[in-house]
């Protein structure tokens, strides 16, 4: 194992020191690492609060900020965060409006985040299920939230800061969440420090379709192909299970699981942009880089989210966050 650490066992904490160090502008720690919050809170905003196990940076902690998150819950190495975590964060950002907690469909993280929002006040969540690779994995009981957290986030965020209620923007993240349908591939595994070695096996000429953001499998193990054929089959199952509601506007979201450089990922964005539109939609909404990923993992994922006018609008919002900036 090759890695820039110090020690297995402290290589979170320093990460997250110098996470805020770099942008101490806009977010602080909370106590005990537990939790990134906002510097400046709102009063009268309903917060934004999500979470889930290190080793998908950017997510959460990176997209605290303006537009974004009001506070995130880092675990360990692919570990859910603790019910503790998730409390101590609400009781610090809420500013009397409310909490809203953003949560992927993993076990783990559904199950603290439950606990959490029991021991509150005034909580209530939107569990995110975008991926269409599998109905059930080694981690979940349904579909896993992946990279389509990242535009839940961005657009509920948005409608937070204009000053919706607590009940609506439940409705608002569920909404979107329902749009969006996300799927990935992998070419390599990833490597947890504590683990020291890869957490599943690949031959050089082969991947995994619909691998999860732990690298938990997919649907299939297969030969590797060039770009467009994976592409196509991606796709392909993203158009698939939108069935009839996939028309019109759209935001493609293409992300980089950590080991798979810029010059890749907007080679497949081109591609998957040609498929789609040949299915009748219309991109006018795009992102590409790697935000949601798995440590050093090579692969990716590709999102689509079913666009109107106002979440279209909600999207295009201002947004200051050390992964997302723009419009302010």
């Amino acid at each position: 194992m090759k890695k820039f650490i110090n020690a297995v066992d402290t290589v979170l904490t320093e990460s997250l020191d110098g996470f805020a160090a770099a942008h101490s502008d806009i977010l602080m720690l909370g106590g005990g690492h537990k939790f990134i919050r906002r510097k400046t809170l709102k009063p009268g905003k309903v917060a934004l609060i999500s979470g889930g196990g290190s080793g998908h940076e950017p997510l959460h902690g990176g997209l605290v900020g303006h537009g974004m998150l009001d506070a995130a819950c880092p675990g360990q190495v692919f570990t859910s965060p603790t019910p503790d975590q998730m409390m101590e964060a609400a009781a610090e950002v809420n500013t009397g409006a409310g909490c809203l907690f953003i949560v992927k469909n993993y076990e783990g993280d559904v199950m603290n985040f439950d606990m959490a929002a029991e021991m509150s006040e005034d909580v209530m969540q939107v569990v995110t299920n975008d991926d269409v690779a599998v109905e059930d994995s080694l981690y979940t009981t349904g579909r896993r939230g992946v990279a389509g957290t990242l535009v839940v986030e961005k657009i509920v965020g948005a409608a937070a800061e204009e000053g919706l209620a607590l009940k609506e923007l439940k409705e608002l993240g569920d909404k979107v969440n329902r749009a969006t349908r996300s799927m990935g591939v992998a070419l390599t595994s990833c490597t947890v420090p504590a683990a020291g070695k890869p957490n599943f096996e690949i031959a050089d000429d082969e991947m995994e379709f619909g691998v999860g953001i732990h690298g938990e499998p997919g649907r299939r193990r297969a030969k590797l192909q060039p770009a467009d054929a994976i592409v196509e089959e991606i796709c392909a199952a993203i158009a698939s299970d939108f069935g009839a509601a996939l028309k019109g506007d759209a935001l493609l979201f293409v992300n980089g699981f950590g080991g798979t450089p810029s010059m890749e990922l907007y080679l497949i964005y081109n591609s998957a942009r040609k498929m789609l539109e040949k299915r009748g939609v219309r991109i006018v909404r795009s992102l590409v880089g790697s935000y949601v990923t798995s440590l050093d993992m090579a692969g990716c994922s590709i999102t689509l989210t079913m666009l109107d006018d106002r979440v279209a609008s909600l999207w295009d919002a201002p947004v200051h966050t050390a992964a997302l900036r723009w419009g302010l």
